[in-house]
Formats: structure tokens, sequence, C-alpha cells
């Protein structure tokens, strides 16, 4: 076989990613938040973006609002008289009259027959002087709070600043200790405290790191493990109760030895706690009770990381017709525009070919953006709508009709594909009459149904094991296995581990568990009330 060299035309077809397409695709996953500060780069580095001003003319006011809706009846009626705006209300001849020199004043009282006295009193003027004078300031501005307007009023002004766990640990430090060392061996470990007061299990490297013996560590953690809150800076659960005890004078031998046995305690083993206490029902059932009044997280009375309100991107909301209205949250799609004019008048007086190529792209990458915005929200509201109408059954009725659905189905439903449906559906919220879900909520797996009917929903499966588990008595705890009976008698066909899997991920303990837990608190109440009745006898 030769070799041989020759030339070949041939033509094909290939997806290339562009920067901008790129970008589009990484819009779409991103959340409110992130779309907001990844907008706000973009006001900084590009000169020809701008804010859209939220006083928009009267007349695109309907058009705004309809833009992004499911509702085609969004709009309002139009006025056929012309102008309409507050300047036009004035007529020709009043403007003529205002404009007019009315002369001098002997003149006008020529022409009105009386004095100007008569008809333009100061005494009005003065009693609303008087009046503004002694009036009762009304508005945070006019108490003195710095606001320039009613616009720039904020509650949050009046709000003290939270004390953090770590803030108020460190005030305290400063009382209890004056020499450095040991106030850098306090500042290193209280850094180290979590929200809810615990120290990690080994502080070995923390002499290591600071260069000191573990002694000096251990007796710096004793005097830490003194401060309010109480129970603050253990390195366990039992330590921080043990802490908690010795505050109120209550860790004598037999709580000690339940305290070292919280394993037992969990499990509701009493007759053993008893045995390793020596002590008697009543008295195990005191100190029981002693530790349920102890707090196990002495550091979330104090304020944390400041907890971001979640504000959903689609709201959904009963229609007029019986169906469901869809529409996007304005508040959290950013306005931009491209400011066409500022590049006319630059494009005029530029004359070097490095500055005109950098307004071309700017203006590019500008026009991108504007029609990427408009683009995700005209995405993102097609595929909740898609969503609303595969899960009729949810808004209307609850979780447990909610359907089987997948990614496939509404990316072949609004002919997009399967990733840019995925990537919509990333860190947006829809909030209906039944709450805000993630629109990922929506998408469960399939379970089938016991006799060849219709599909059941992962999550309505979830929802029905809670309701059965949720309904038992003490006397007859359900049993995975019984679960499943009663699932399949119900239609669901559904396997054992699969019950247990669905169980474990709602914190649902087990049979034996919650067989005790509740046969606990129902001899609880029934001690409750035998106390109860012997302490107030009935009369004879």
């Amino acid at each position: 076989m030769a070799l041989t060299q020759r030339l070949e035309f041939r033509q094909s077809q290939s997806l290339v990613m562009t920067p901008q397409l790129m970008q589009a695709i990484k819009l779409l996953q991103l959340s409110n938040l992130d779309l907001t500060t990844f907008v706000e780069e973009e006001l900084e580095r590009n000169p020809l973006l701008e804010r859209a001003s939220d006083e928009a003319p009267a007349g695109d006011a309907p058009a705004e609002a309809g833009q992004y809706s499911d509702n085609d009846d969004f709009g309002g009626g139009s006025s056929d008289e012309p102008g309409g705006g507050p300047g036009e209300a004035f007529e020709p001849g009043q403007e003529e009259w205002m404009s007019k020199d009315l002369g001098t004043r002997a003149e006008i009282e020529q022409t009105l027959d009386t004095g100007l006295d008569n008809v333009f009193s100061e005494e009005p003027a003065e009693a609303a002087a008087r009046n503004a004078q002694d009036a009762v300031p009304t508005t945070y501005t006019e108490w003195g709070g710095g606001a320039s307007g009613d616009e720039d009023y904020n509650l949050e002004a009046f709000v003290a600043a939270e004390t953090t766990l770590s803030d108020h640990l460190a005030e305290q430090l400063s009382v209890a200790y004056t020499a450095p060392a040991q106030r850098l061996i306090g500042q290193y470990l209280i850094d180290l405290v979590d929200e809810a007061g615990y120290l990690p299990p080994d502080l070995g490297q923390a002499a290591e790191r600071l260069g000191a013996s573990q002694a000096e560590v251990e007796d710096v953690l004793a005097v830490l493990q003194k401060f309010d809150p109480p129970g603050v800076c253990a390195r366990s659960l039992s330590e921080c109760l043990a802490i908690q005890l010795r505050e109120l004078d209550r860790y004598d031998p037999a709580m000690q030895a339940l305290v070292e046995h919280l394993d037992l305690l969990a499990k509701r083993d009493i007759v053993a706690l008893r045995k390793i206490c020596g002590v008697d029902d009543e008295d195990i059932a005191d100190m029981i009770g002693e530790i349920r009044r102890l707090n196990p997280k002495p550091g979330m009375k104090f304020g944390s990381a400041r907890l971001q309100t979640m504000v959903p991107d689609v709201y959904v909301r009963p229609g007029p017709d019986g169906g469901w209205h869809v529409e996007l949250n304005s508040d959290t799609l950013p306005r931009v525009l491209v400011n066409q004019t500022y590049y006319s008048e630059l494009s005029k007086k530029i004359g070097k070919d490095g500055d005109k190529s950098y307004f071309t792209d700017a203006l590019q990458n500008a026009t991108w953006l504007v029609r990427a915005l408009d683009q995700r929200a005209r995405t993102i509201l097609k595929v909740a709508t898609e969503i609303v109408r595969q899960q009729d059954g949810f808004f209307t009725h609850g979780v447990a009709h909610l359907r089987p659905l997948n990614l496939k189905a509404v990316a072949d439903a609004i002919q997009m594909h399967e990733s840019t449906v995925s990537r919509v559906t990333a860190n947006k919220y829809m909030a209906t009459n039944r709450g805000t879900f993630e629109l990922k909520y929506f998408f469960t797996a399939s379970i089938a149904s016991a006799d060849g009917g219709e599909a059941h929903s992962a999550e309505a499966v979830r929802h029905h094991i809670k309701q059965l588990i949720d309904s038992e008595q003490p006397s007859a705890i359900l049993s995975d296995d019984t679960i499943v009976e009663r699932l399949r008698a119900s239609g669901i066909d559904i396997a054992r581990r699969t019950v247990a899997k669905y169980r474990e991920a709602m914190r649902i303990p087990s049979s034996v568990q919650r067989r005790r837990d509740k046969q606990s608190a129902l001899g609880n109440v029934l001690s409750t009330a035998l106390s109860d009745r012997s302490r107030n006898p009935e009369p004879a």
C-alpha cells in the first residue's frame, strides 16, 4: 500500500464554547445572591452598563410587570386622553394668567375693589407656623436620626449588636487573668470554642503551638470552664453536664455514675442505671429529671452567625380560573441597561485604536449581559411553569399527591436539554401556598405500584411512612416489616431496606427505641397523675 499526500476539503459542524456562552451557562445555575454579586462586579468593570431606574414612565409599568409572568391578562386598561402627566394638567389660559404682570399694589387693589390684607391674610400662615413648631416629631429624621429622607428610614438603626459567645468569654477572660501568657492561652482556647460552647476533645496541639506546657493549658481550661454560661468550654457532653451539676452542687457519686453512663440513659435502660448508681426507682427518676433540666448546648443562647433569609425566585398563586399563576420575583432580577448615548458620544471623540477596541468590547459585553439576564429569567419561568403543570396535584392536595418527576420529562416538554433544566433548578426556590421549596424538591424518584398502577413518588412514600409512625400506639409499635406490609396494602411496592433508609433519613429511631421512648413517656405521665392524686385526695 503506497503512502501519498493529498489535499481534502471537509465540511463539519461543531459547537464552539465561546466565553460569552460559557458565562451564560454559568448564569443559569447562580442563585439570586450570587447573580447580584456578579452583576455588581460587571457594573464596576464596564463603563457602558448602568442600573435601570426604579422610576419608569406610567405607560411602561404594565409591560414591565407582565414581562416575566405566565398570565396573558396581566395588563391594565389604557386611557384615550393625550398626555396624562403632572405637567400637562395646566390649561393654556392658566399659564398665560400666571405669566402675566399684575401691576402695582394700588392697581391690584383697584382691580379687586378691596385691600390685599383682606384677600391674603397672614393669620393662617402664622397659625400654621405655630402649629408646626408645637407639633411632635413623627419621623426618625425629625428626631435627629440623621436620615436624609423617608426612603432612607432603616429599622436596623435601632437594633443593638448581638453579643457573641466569643466576646462574652473574652470579657470574662480579661477580668480573670492579668498575665499576658495566660491571656494568650485563654484567648486561643476561646477561639477554638464552637457555637454550641464545646472545645475539641484533644488539646495536645494547643500546647505545642503556644509553646506552653500541658499543665498550663489545663489550668487555664479549668478557669474557663467556670465562666458563664455554665457548662461552656467542655470537651464532651458528660463533661458539660458535670460542670453544670457542680455549679448546682448536685454532683454526688450517684450522679457522677449516671453522667458517666449516658449511653444507657439514651437506650432507656433504667434497670442497669439503677444498679450502677445504687439508688431506687424514685431516686433514679429524680436524677434523670435533673439531667433533662440541664443545657447540653450552653453556647446556643448567644448570637451566632446571622442567617441569610431565603428569597424565593418564583411565586405560585391560585388563579381565578382554578389554575395556578406563576411569575418571577422581580426583586431578585437585576435590572441593567446599556448606555448607548454615552457610547455614541465617546465614539465621536476617541481617536486611538486601542480605546476604540476597548469600548467596542465593553459594548458587546454589556449587550450580551442584558440579553443573558433576560434569557435566564425567561428560562426559569418556563421551567417553573412546567413543574407546576406536572405537579398540579401537590399544589392542590399536598405531599401525598406528589408525582414522580425527572429532568428528562421537563426537558422534553419545554424542548430543552436536561443539563439546562438541571442548571436552572439549582439554587432556585419557589414560594407556594404550601410553603417555600427548592425547585429540585419536585424531582423525585419513582417507586413502583404493587397492583401495577401509576408509580408513586419517593417523597410521597416518605410522607406516608411518617404518617404511619406518628399515628402508632405505644402498645403497638410498627416494625419496618409491618410498615412494608401496610404500604403494600396501600398499593406501594417497596423493600424493607428502603423503608429503613427513608426512616433513617427522616431521623426516626428504630421500633425498639421508639417503644422505649413512648413507654417511658407514658410511665412519666402515669406517675405524675398518681403523685397529683396523692397530694390532693378526693373528699370522702
